[in-house]
């Protein structure tokens, strides 16, 4: 290329550039069909020619807003009731006008975790009942894809689509059987963002600087740090087609391919800076999440990891302490008879602790899941019980929605009786009379199964042939526990402890244990 042609063609870049930059534009998140929180000053933002003013027309009014020097515009809509009336927005800069239609106000929740709240409803219970009947025109919906990265993204690939059986299909069940109850139940529309991924691990959704400056996680992020060192991707793919060819002319089946750990959804802030980031600030009543799975065998660190992460959503979000409901683990695996530590357990207990933080709520499920598969196919009890928490706490519902809980203690004799609270209208044992899931120890901390029976509407004495003086009592700690303890009203008591023995998550318990 001579000199003239490559100044030519550096010119053209340039100009190109400059032009993109200059182009009036929105991020994804705002939409045809888009449902915008009511009852608030939604934000709204996008990109402009630099230092060039913005007009918003919307519902009869006028904003103005003006791009920086980078060209990034912020504004905020006027604070409108709830109404499915379909209303059109307007955005104009210069000559460039941008127009979004049937926009409704309504209820705007996050839906997010890992798979199973990406487990879709044609992977769900009557998928074709449930698909069939999906016509909600206003229920709104949008996915973020799976884009796992150190860099913060902005926009993102999606849309809003209206609910119907064509779409609703590949959406998340949990996601639409909670915006389902919402919408049946208040009225309004609900738009659900969702952004799950499948086998994330907490960690990734946190800001990879917040983890590094934290200081309680300093082992796990030292440990990423020597996989970025050392981890080839090309290489890993190279050595898998060398294996792969080779399984094929042996007439075997080939290995599976490796996975990009650096583009994955476990590596410290990969999905704060690719998933979450292009949403934040859209304004939202709150979060439904379902995850924990990935962090079970670190359950002792996710006591903190799991309450840092949803404060950091809020801080970032700019709403204050907007509710965040879970999903705690469901029951897995095989049952067993004999009780004692395990992980999963410690992760449920972790879940339950993070109830410390203002507007939360918890569903527990250990009695819907399905022992044979990490994925239950049940998401509309799961989705009810978020439902639940939500109805009675923000929209003013006066129905049952916490599980029942551990309250205190007393020994008497060989007896524990337990107190608990949240029990509705009283406690409840399903299919059998007695109380099933219960275990005590003795000051040896030897864990023997244990039988329990009501008394009264809110007690429970446990006893053991085996244990003479009890000290200790644990509930449904088991990775798939045997347990039938409710609320008359269905819900089942949160698993419990009364001690505060070793975790065998906890690090210090496996180096004093070498």
């Amino acid at each position: 290329m001579n000199r003239f042609a490559f100044l030519f063609a550096a010119i053209a870049v340039s100009f190109s550039a400059s032009f993109a930059q200059a182009e009036l534009k929105l991020p994804s998140i705002f939409g045809h069909h888009m449902v915008l929180q009511r009852d608030m000053e939604n934000p709204i933002w996008g990109w402009a020619e630099p230092n060039a003013g913005v007009t918003i027309a919307f519902a009869g009014k006028s904003i103005a807003a003006k791009a920086d020097a980078d060209g990034k515009w912020k504004a905020k809509l006027p604070s409108l009731p709830g109404s499915s009336h379909a209303m059109n927005l307007t955005v104009a800069s210069g000559n460039e006008k941008i127009t979004f239609s049937n926009i409704v106000m309504g209820e705007v929740w996050i839906c997010s975790g890992q798979s199973n709240m990406q487990w879709s409803v044609s992977q769900s219970y009557d998928p074709d009942l449930e698909t069939a009947t999906a016509n909600y025109p206003n229920i709104r919906l949008i996915s973020v894809p799976q884009v796992g990265t150190q860099e913060i993204q902005d926009d993102f690939d999606g849309q809003w689509d209206i609910c119907t059986p064509a779409t609703v299909g590949q959406f998340s069940a949990v996601g639409y059987f909670f915006g389902r109850q919402l919408h049946q139940t208040l009225g309004v529309p609900i738009g659900l963002i969702d952004n799950a991924w499948g086998g994330s691990a907490a960690e990734a959704w946190v800001e990879r600087s917040v983890l590094e400056k934290d200081g309680r996680f300093d082992d796990y992020i030292a440990q990423w740090v020597e996989t970025e060192k050392t981890f080839d991707y090309e290489k890993a793919m190279a050595e898998w087609r060398k294996k792969a060819e080779a399984a094929k002319a042996a007439g075997k089946q080939a290995p599976r391919a490796p996975r990009n750990l650096l583009t994955g959804q476990h590596r410290p802030g990969n999905l704060w800076a690719g998933v979450l980031s292009p949403t934040i600030g859209y304004g939202i009543r709150g979060t439904i999440w379902y995850q924990g799975e990935s962090n079970a065998g670190r359950a002792y660190q996710y006591d903190d990891l799991f309450g840092l992460m949803i404060t950091e959503w809020r801080k970032a979000w700019g709403q204050g302490d907007f509710p965040f409901y879970w999903v705690q683990l469901a029951d897995f695996r095989d049952e067993v008879d004999t009780p004692g530590d395990n992980d999963w357990a410690e992760l449920r207990e972790a879940q339950t602790n993070t109830l410390e933080l203002p507007n939360t709520g918890q569903a527990v499920i250990y009695d819907i899941g399905e022992g044979r598969d990490i994925h239950p196919r049940d998401k509309q009890n799961v989705a009810k019980r978020l439902a639940r928490l939500a109805l009675a706490k923000d929209y003013g519902y006066g129905i049952h929605h916490l599980s029942p809980s551990y309250k205190s203690m007393e020994i008497q004799g060989n007896k524990a009786v337990l107190t608990f609270e949240n029990v509705g209208s009283r406690l409840y044992t399903f299919d059998t009379r007695d109380a099933v899931g219960f275990a005590v120890a003795g000051e040896d901390k030897v864990w023997h199964n244990a039988t329990g029976k009501l008394v009264g509407n809110d007690k429970v004495e446990v006893t053991s042939p085996d244990v003479e003086k009890p000290v200790a009592v644990r509930y449904a700690w088991a990775v798939n526990p045997v347990a039938n303890l409710m609320s008359y009203e269905g819900l089942p008591v949160t698993p419990f402890r009364t001690d505060d023995w070793p975790q065998i998550t906890d690090p210090a318990n496996a180096a004093a244990a070498e």
